[in-house]
């Protein structure tokens, strides 16, 4: 128990290898996640190429790396371990924006072709980070410090954003840009070399009797599938407050009769800003409350009203808009929380396939939010109904999976799915 550890040994535990290397690997993680969205224009301009049908595709193909790396990792983290993925994944997206980098000097009819395999494979690359860092951090740490653990490297991670953000501004060059990311991951691989495996993980790779990372393991039971959907549909209000109000804030400022045009990339940034204070807030609420389920839903209700504040009342400038996105980012900054409670939800033998796959297939559902916006907005003739709609069916769907879904605060994760 943590009440019998000193202040100095929460603090070890706290600021351990394991949870410093997962909080800056998942920094990295963000800034180039999240990259190629503030370079597009600039990018494809320079490129010669279209920024909105080549981007669209691009980004399509990057996100669709996601999803595939989803469960490649998740899948090697529960069959070799949490540390190949740590490795793995930086090398891999590591690589791929270091090529990136150097796109306008090749002289290619193919360069199109060649820009989207790059964030293919660094997409596939960026989708091991979070699950496999937070799964190491959550069973490396006492079970009563992991959800204020888990939220430090999420809440730290997510300032990638910002960085990024400025990064693109203050070296002048997109492609200066790419390099920076692949940088900083390449220097990181050299401070996770003193990381060790999870006990948890290594007492059950011992036994190999043991199904470990089999993604059949989430469909073969009904509640365990139940359980896997639920904690999709937790994450969804998240990504409608990135990929909706902040990424196509232009649209929905010039609803609200702005002048001033919303550029998605400052939207992007300050919804950021918002998510990282949130993940503190959460862990911390989380431990306060001694919940798991309480603290996602008192951040969802609070981001559910940003999201009606903002879409229903009217908006007098763009700074206003950029304050809600800093408000509804606060509210849905309980991500490290979902994918703790995705990790916390399952065995040894499977839980970094789901802490791994969970928050990728979220992002996926991102392409069907987008899609289920255009038709609203469509056949409504309003941007506004558009977004309220879609934002109906996600707050539905999480406050329900986490009203439902089995509490997780101080399990033991010491035990296998069979």
């Amino acid at each position: 128990m943590t009440d019998s550890l000193t202040n100095q040994q929460k603090l070890k535990y706290l600021f351990s290898l394991p949870v410093i290397v997962a909080a800056l690997g998942y920094f990295v993680d963000i800034y180039d996640l999240l990259l190629f969205g503030i370079v597009r224009i600039p990018s494809l301009i320079d490129l010669g190429l279209n920024p909105d049908t080549t981007g669209i595709s691009i980004l399509n193909w990057q996100m669709f790396g996601l999803l595939l790396g989803g469960i490649l990792w998740g899948v090697l983290g529960d069959k070799k371990g949490r540390l190949s993925v740590l490795f793995g994944s930086i090398i891999t997206y590591s690589l791929a924006n270091i090529a990136c980098g150097f796109l306008p000097y090749i002289d290619s009819p193919y360069i199109a072709e060649i820009y989207m395999a790059l964030r293919f494979i660094a997409g596939i690359g960026l989708a091991g980070e979070l699950g496999a860092g937070i799964t190491l951090v959550s069973e490396s740490l006492p079970k009563e410090l992991r959800a204020i653990g888990t939220s430090l490297v999420a809440g730290f991670g997510l300032l990638g954003a910002v960085v990024a953000n400025f990064t693109v501004e203050l070296s002048g060059s997109w492609h200066i840009a790419y390099w920076i990311g692949g940088a900083m991951g390449i220097a990181l691989l050299l401070l996770r070399v003193g990381v060790v495996e999870s006990g948890i993980y290594k007492d059950v790779s011992k036994n190999t009797a043991i199904n470990k990372g089999s993604i059949l393991l989430f469909f073969n039971n009904k509640e365990r599938f139940i359980k896997y959907m639920k904690c999709i549909a937790i994450g969804l209000p998240t990504w409608f407050c990135i990929g909706i109000l902040a990424m196509l804030g232009n649209e929905i400022g010039k609803a609200h009769g702005l002048t001033e045009d919303i550029k998605p990339g400052l939207a992007i940034m300050w919804a950021y800003v918002g998510l990282s204070a949130g993940d503190f807030l959460t862990g911390f609420l989380s431990h306060w409350l001694k919940s798991r389920k309480k603290a996602i839903l008192y951040m969802m209700i609070f981001t559910l009203v940003g999201v009606a504040v903002m879409l229903f009342t009217p908006i007098q400038s763009a700074n206003w808009y950029y304050f809600y996105c800093v408000w509804v980012g606060l509210g849905a900054g309980y991500w490290a929380m979902f994918v703790t409670v995705g990790a916390e939800q399952f065995g040894t033998n499977i839980r970094a396939t789901a802490a791994t796959t969970v928050p990728n297939f979220v992002r996926g559902f991102v392409v069907v939010m987008t899609l289920m916006y255009e038709f609203m907005r469509d056949a409504s003739h309003s941007v506004i109904i558009g977004a309220a709609v879609v934002a109906l069916v996600c707050f539905f769907l999480g406050i329900y999976s986490v009203m439902t879904i089995p509490e997780t605060h101080g399990r033991d994760l010491d035990f296998i799915e069979e």
